[in-house]
């Protein structure tokens, strides 16, 4: 298997030189160069050809932000990994970048030793890498279709009506979250439920994005907040967001329960609550990402009725969650990113209309 080749670019020679020897530790990858800023990564581009750029946000002559557009114009083929400060200028700067074509990020964060700084780098940048570059992945994982794939029929027939949309996305999440929200249209008829897999003040952050993409309301949950049609609510990092019925009313809430598929938020929390309290009603929504979250909580939505729609490989950064619950046979489509918001509309509207009186 050819090594996966890749071009660290940061201005502290420091952090290079971490990035540089952690990522060297491991035998699929190489890093054929270094840069401290964005002009002299573009420099190095033709020469050094990186499969993937480990790209610093905040640097002098041209920022990550620049060098990221100029990539995507010149090079669209290499991928870009952010890797950015864990603060409020991070946060909305990580956010610009992923909305340009980022394919993910990681944040930079303190450490009481060289070893443990290197380990840290280790354990969340090589997955990433590895995932997003995908070398030698099989033609299905890699291709994946581009229509719905024909599935076992189903014991129960999805007729219920849908009462609300829950939707689970990570690596490449927050740019699929965005095109999806904006093909829902005004009016939309059940409140939407989201876990993207982020930190504390991304939530926030990616939560305001999404609300000036569409005229529904769209926040970060809260515990209490009630369920109604035509809400956005984005579970907060840091903590799970599950839904309860309390009297007539269905709410929000967030818990500090332990991570699950080592994240939190987490989808399956999310999931399991809507399937046990929506029944039927339930649609879930897996966009692209890795690992496997939301696979659990995809079978519980199913037993329970739902309906549950994941992002096909072509249009996924990773197909990794979609993919799972799609081998597993628990999807009822699976469909290319363009197409998934109109068949949450679909669904929601044939719901509604079997609801209005005849006459």
């Amino acid at each position: 298997m050819n090594k996966i080749r890749i071009l660290v670019v940061d201005d502290v020679a420091i952090v290079r030189r971490l990035v540089v020897d952690a990522l060297s530790l491991d035998p699929d990858l190489q890093v054929v160069g270094t840069a401290q800023n964005g002009r002299d990564a573009l420099e190095q581009i033709p020469t050094v050809k990186p499969d993937l750029l480990v790209l610093d946000y905040e640097m002098p002559e041209m920022d990550g932000l620049e060098t990221l557009v100029e990539v995507r114009k010149s090079y669209p083929g290499v991928r870009v990994i952010i890797f950015s400060s864990h603060t409020r200028q991070g946060a909305k700067a990580t956010l610009d970048a992923l909305w340009y074509g980022a394919d993910d990020y990681v944040t930079k964060t303190r450490a009481d030793s060289l070893a443990a700084a290197t380990e840290c780098v280790r354990t969340e940048l090589v997955p990433r890498i590895k995932a997003i570059c995908a070398k030698g992945a099989s033609e299905a994982e890699t291709a994946g279709p581009s229509k719905s794939i024909p599935l076992p029929a189903r014991t129960i027939t999805a007729t219920h009506r849908v009462e609300v949309v829950a939707i689970g996305a990570s690596t490449g999440g927050p740019k699929a979250l965005a095109e999806v929200i904006a093909g829902l249209p005004d009016g939309f008829q059940a409140p939407i439920l989201i876990v993207q897999h982020m930190p504390p003040i991304f939530t926030r952050y990616l939560a305001e994005r999404l609300a000036a993409r569409t005229s529904l309301r769209c926040a970060e949950g809260t515990t209490g907040a009630v369920l109604e049609p035509g809400s956005i609510w984005v579970a907060p990092g840091d903590f799970h967001m599950t839904v309860k019925r309390e009297g007539t009313e269905i709410q929000l809430r967030l818990t500090s329960d332990a991570a699950e598929n080592s994240c939190r938020p987490a989808v399956d929390p999310l999931f399991r609550s809507v399937a046990e309290v929506y029944g039927a009603g339930s649609l879930g929504v897996i966009l692209t990402g890795m690992g496997q979250d939301g696979l659990q909580g995809c079978g519980k939505i199913r037993r329970a009725a739902g309906q549950i729609i994941v992002q096909d490989a072509a249009t996924s950064v990773v197909w990794g969650m979609p993919g799972a619950v799609a081998r597993a046979g628990l999807a009822d489509h699976v469909l290319p990113l363009e197409e998934i918001a109109g068949e949450i509309q679909r669904k929601v509207a044939m719901g509604n209309r079997r609801r209005s009186p005849v006459g």
